[in-house]
C-alpha cells in the first residue's frame, strides 16, 4: 500500500523551500550574481555535508527504510572532490574546513544516522532530489556568472550514472511511497526535512554574511586609499 510519502514531503516542505530560495546568497545566485570565493566555500561546505549523508546511508543501507532509498548513483562526494581540486588545487584537503553552520548540519546527520536512521530519508530527499531537479539550470548559471571554462568547477551538477532523470525520479518516488511508515513516522520525517531545509539556509546565510564582509572590506579599503590621496 502506498503511503504517498513523496507528495506529503513536497507539500509539507513548501514553506521551507520558499524561505530557502529567498536567502540573499541563493537569490543572488539564481539572479546570475555569483562571487567565486563564496561559491568555492559553498562547494567545501557541501563536501562535508554529503560526506556525512553518504557515510550514514552506507552504514544503514540494510535498514528497512534506508534500503528503499539506497541509490549510490546519487552520491555527490566524488564530484565535489573534483570541483574542490579545480577551485583549491591538489592541496584542497588542507585548504577547506567546514563552517560553523556546516558543523551543526553534519552533527545532525550523524546523530540521526545513529539514533533514527529512517530520518536519513529526509536529508537525502532534501539534498539529492533538489540537486537532480535543478542541477542543469544551476550549472549554466554558475558557468556564465563565473565564466568557467568547459565543465570545470561544475562536476557537482553532473549525474553521469543517471541516464533518464524523469525515469529515475519516478522510481525514487515509488520507492519512497512503498516504505511501510505509519502516520506518526511520516510526520517525523516531514519535520526532519524542514529541519534539513533550515540547516541548509543557515549555511547559505553564512555565505551571504561572508560576501557582505568582503564588500565592506573593499569599501573601507577604497575609502582609506581616497583619504591618503587627498591628505
Amino acid at each position: 500500500m502506498s503511503t504517498n510519502l513523496a507528495q506529503q514531503l513536497r507539500e509539507g516542505t513548501t514553506k521551507s523551500h520558499s524561505m530557502a530560495e529567498n536567502v540573499s546568497f541563493v537569490k543572488s545566485f539564481l539572479g546570475g550574481v555569483v562571487d567565486k570565493n563564496s561559491y568555492r566555500k559553498l562547494v567545501g561546505n557541501l563536501f562535508f555535508i554529503y560526506q556525512a549523508i553518504e557515510e550514514e546511508i552506507e552504514k544503514n543501507k540494510n535498514h528497512y527504510a534506508v534500503k528503499s532509498i539506497y541509490f549510490p548513483e546519487l552520491y555527490r562526494k566524488e564530484s565535489l572532490i573534483t570541483d574542490l581540486i579545480y577551485y583549491y588545487g591538489d592541496n584542497w584537503v588542507n585548504e577547506v574546513n567546514p563552517s560553523s553552520a556546516t558543523k551543526i548540519y553534519v552533527n545532525r546527520i550523524h546523530q540521526v544516522g545513529y539514533n533514527n536512521p529512517q530520518l536519513l530519508i529526509a536529508h537525502a530527499y532534501t539534498r539529492y532530489i533538489g540537486d537532480l531537479s535543478g542541477g542543469q539550470i544551476l550549472k549554466k548559471i554558475a558557468q556564465s556568472a563565473m565564466q568557467l571554462p568547459d565543465n570545470s568547477g561544475t562536476a557537482f551538477y553532473d549525474f553521469s550514472s543517471i541516464s533518464d532523470e524523469k525515469l529515475f525520479k519516478d522510481m525514487y518516488r515509488i520507492s519512497l511511497n512503498s516504505i511501510p511508515f505509519n502516520s506518526i513516522e511520516i510526520e517525523q520525517i516531514i519535520a526532519e526535512a524542514n529541519t534539513a531545509f533550515s540547516l541548509n539556509m543557515k549555511v547559505f546565510q553564512e555565505l551571504n554574511s561572508n560576501l557582505i564582509k568582503i564588500m565592506l572590506m573593499l569599501l573601507l579599503s577604497s575609502i582609506n586609499n581616497f583619504r591618503k590621496k587627498n591628505l
